[in-house]
C-alpha cells in the first residue's frame, strides 16, 4: 500500500482550527475553537475572518465543527458550539444563512452535554439530507447510556432541528454507548464514525475506535470498550489495541486524484499525529488493511476533508494546549498526488 503523496500548506498562523466545510470549488469555512469563522480562498491563499461565535471556550470546548449546504438558493450553514447555561457547560448546534457573513442565526438543537473535556462536536449532512451530529458524554461515562441525555451519542435532527419520524428511540438519538466522537462519514449508505478510547477510567487506556454505526446501535460504552461487549453492544469495526491515536474528523475519499485511496476511510489522529488509512473491503463493512500517512509530519491532526479538487485538507492542533507549536502552526494541509 505504498502512496505517493505530497502535502503543502495553504494557510498558517492559525489558532486552534477544528472543522472545514467547501462552499464552493474555491472557498471553504473554517472554525477555530476561540470562536472566529474564517473563510480560505484557495486561489489566494487569503483567509478572512467573516463571523465570530460567543462560545464557551473551556478545555476541549469552544467552536467546533461546522457543515453547509445550498438551500433556497443560499449557502446554509451549520455550526455546534459550547455555551454556559444555568452555569453548567452545555452545546449546541446553530444555523445561519453566509453571505460574506453570518446572519439569521437560530438554534437548531441545545441542551448537549457539555463539559470541561468529551464535547464531541462533528456536523455532517448525510446522503439522506438530514443532520447528524456527534456529541460526548461530558465526562460523565453514565450519560452515553443514559436514553434521555444527548451526551455520548450520535444525534439525527432534520436541517430545522426536527426529529425525523423514523429515528430509532422517537428522539433525536440515532446511536448511543460513546465516549467522544469526533468524526462522521459515509461510503454509500454505509455510517462510519470514530471514537476516542478510555484515559484512564477504571484503569482502561487506549482502544481508540471507528464504528459502523447503525439506527438504534448502543457501541458499548462505558461497560465494554475494544473487543468486549456486553448485552446488545456492537464490537468496533476496529480499534486501536493499546496504542492511542485520538481520532478525530474523517472522511471516505470518493472520486479524488489520488486514485490509491479512493474508498478508503481516513481519519485525523491527535495524540498519534498522523493521518490512518483504512482500507474497506469492497462490501464496506470490513477492514482488510491500515497504513498510517504522514507519521509526526505535521503533528496533532484535527480534521480531514475531500476538497472539490479531488486533493485532501487536514488541519493540524498543534496550539490546542496538548501539542508542541510548529513554525507556522496551526495550518490547513493540501495533500495531493505526486504523480
Amino acid at each position: 500500500m505504498d502512496v505517493s503523496l505530497s502535502a503543502e500548506p495553504v494557510a498558517e498562523g492559525l489558532r486552534i482550527p477544528w472543522s472545514l466545510s467547501f462552499i464552493s470549488d474555491d472557498e471553504a469555512l473554517f472554525t477555530e475553537r476561540q470562536g472566529p469563522v474564517k473563510l480560505l480562498t484557495l486561489g489566494s491563499r487569503k483567509v478572512e475572518q467573516v463571523g465570530f461565535v460567543e462560545v464557551a471556550a473551556v478545555g476541549e470546548g469552544g467552536l467546533l465543527g461546522v457543515e453547509s449546504m445550498r438551500a433556497g438558493g443560499k449557502t446554509v450553514v451549520f455550526l455546534y458550539h459550547t455555551y454556559r447555561a444555568g452555569g453548567r457547560l452545555m452545546n449546541k448546534v446553530v444555523r445561519a444563512v453566509y453571505d460574506g457573513g453570518l446572519d439569521d442565526v437560530v438554534d437548531v438543537i441545545s441542551g448537549i452535554t457539555g463539559g470541561a473535556v468529551h464535547n464531541g462536536g462533528r456536523v455532517k449532512i448525510g446522503p439522506d439530507g438530514l443532520l447528524y451530529i456527534t456529541t460526548g458524554e461530558g465526562g460523565v461515562p453514565a450519560e452515553s447510556q443514559n436514553p434521555n441525555s444527548l451526551g455520548g451519542k450520535i444525534l439525527r435532527i432534520t436541517p430545522e432541528g426536527k426529529t425525523p419520524n423514523d429515528n430509532p428511540f422517537n428522539s433525536p438519538v440515532y446511536a448511543y454507548g460513546l465516549r467522544n466522537s469526533q468524526g462522521i462519514s459515509w461510503r454509500g449508505g454505509i455510517m462510519y464514525a470514530t471514537d476516542h478510547g478510555p484515559t484512564g477510567e477504571g484503569l482502561r487506556y487506549a482502544h481508540d475506535e471507528v464504528n459502523l454505526i447503525v439506527a438504534g446501535g448502543n457501541y458499548g460504552w462505558p461497560a465494554a470498550i475494544g473487543d468486549e461487549t456486553v448485552q446488545g453492544s456492537i464490537k468496533p469495526l476496529i480499534h486501536s489495541g493499546s496504542e492511542t491515536w485520538a481520532p478525530s474528523g474523517c472522511c471516505v475519499y470518493k472520486k479524488g486524484e489520488i486514485q490509491s485511496l479512493r474508498g478508503s476511510l481516513l481519519f485525523a489522529a491527535l495524540r498519534g499525529s498522523h493521518l490512518h488509512r483504512v482500507v474497506l473491503s469492497e462490501d464496506g463493512l470490513a477492514v482488510i488493511g491500515e497504513e498510517k500517512l504522514f507519521t509526526d509530519s505535521f503533528g496533532r491532526l484535527r480534521d480531514v476533508v475531500e476538497g472539490p479538487d479531488g486533493a485532501l485538507y487536514i488541519l493540524t492542533s498543534n496550539r490546542d494546549g496538548r501539542g508542541v507549536p510548529r513554525a507556522g502552526d496551526d495550518k490547513i494541509i493540501r495533500v495531493f498526488s505526486r504523480a
